[in-house]
C-alpha cells in the first residue's frame, strides 16, 4: 500500500507514517486486499484527505467504519457513490438538512423553494464530494473494512492515524466545527481543543438512535452560523 495523500496532509502526518504501528497497519491492509474483498477501493482510502486539504478544512464530520456492503464505501464517511441506494443513516441526515435549513425558516415563501431544492439536489446524490470540496472533512475513524464484516479493521492502527489528523487540525487551526454523532465519535473528540473550536454533539443518525436527539439537533444551521460569525463562507449543504 503506497501512501498517496494530499501533500498538505502528508506534511502533517509524515511522523505517523514512520511509526511501527503504521508499518504494521500497512502490511495488514496489504494482505487483506490480497485475500479478501475490502472496501473502499485502494485509490479511495485517503479520499477524504485528498478532497479536503488541511488548510481548506472548515468542518469535520466523524464516522466510524466505511460501509461494508458491495459498492457502498467511497472514502467519505456516511457517503455512497452515485447510483447506490442511500443507507438509512444518510437518508436521516438528508431529512435533518431539510428540516433544519428549510422548515425552520419563518417565511413560507422562502421555505418552499429551499425544500424543493433539497428534494431535487440533496437526495439525488449520496456521494457528498460536494461537501468535501467546500471544506467538510468526512473522516472515518477506520479507513478500511472487510466486506460484510463491520468493525473488522478496528484496532489495527487506523484509529491512531485519524486521531493524529484530528489533533493536527485542533492544534494548528482555529474556529473549526467538529460534528460528532454518537458515542464513538464523541469519544474520538477527546483530542479537540474546545476553547477555540465549536463541537456539536448529538445521537447518531442511525435509525436506532436518530429519534433520540439527532432529529431536531440542527447541526447544519449551527455550523453555518458559527462559520459566518467567524468571517467564513458557510457550507451549501443542499
Amino acid at each position: 500500500m503506497t501512501v498517496r495523500i494530499d501533500p498538505s496532509w502528508k506534511a502533517r502526518l509524515a511522523p505517523e507514517f514512520e511509526k511501527p504501528y503504521f508499518k504494521e497497519l500497512t502490511e495488514f491492509v496489504k494482505q487483506e486486499y490480497k485475500s479478501e474483498p475490502v472496501y473502499p477501493a485502494p485509490g479511495n482510502i485517503f479520499r477524504a484527505f485528498d478532497l479536503c486539504p488541511f488548510d481548506k478544512v472548515k468542518v469535520v464530520i466523524l464516522g466510524q467504519d466505511p460501509y461494508h456492503g458491495p459498492g457502498q464505501a467511497n472514502g467519505l464517511c456516511f457517503a455512497v457513490s452515485d447510483g447506490v441506494a442511500l443507507p438509512p443513516s444518510l437518508q436521516n441526515i438528508f431529512k435533518e438538512i431539510e428540516s433544519d435549513l428549510c422548515r425552520s425558516r419563518t417565511s413560507t415563501e422562502s421555505a418552499e423553494p429551499c425544500c424543493r431544492s433539497s428534494t431535487s439536489t440533496v437526495h439525488r446524490s449520496g456521494d457528498l464530494a460536494r461537501w468535501a470540496e467546500q471544506g467538510v472533512l468526512l473522516l472515518n475513524a477506520t479507513l478500511t473494512v472487510r466486506a460484510r464484516l463491520a468493525g473488522s479493521h478496528q484496532g489495527k492502527g487506523w484509529e491512531g492515524f485519524t486521531d493524529a489528523a484530528i489533533k493536527a487540525l485542533s492544534d494548528e487551526r482555529e474556529h473549526l466545527v467538529f460534528i460528532l454523532w454518537g458515542n464513538y465519535a464523541k469519544a474520538k473528540g477527546a483530542h479537540i481543543d474546545r476553547t477555540k473550536h465549536l463541537v456539536i454533539e448529538s445521537p447518531h443518525p442511525s435509525p436506532f438512535s436518530a429519534a433520540s436527539g439527532f432529529f431536531g439537533s440542527k447541526p447544519f444551521s449551527k455550523t453555518n452560523d458559527y462559520l459566518i460569525a467567524h468571517g467564513q463562507t458557510p457550507i451549501d449543504w443542499l
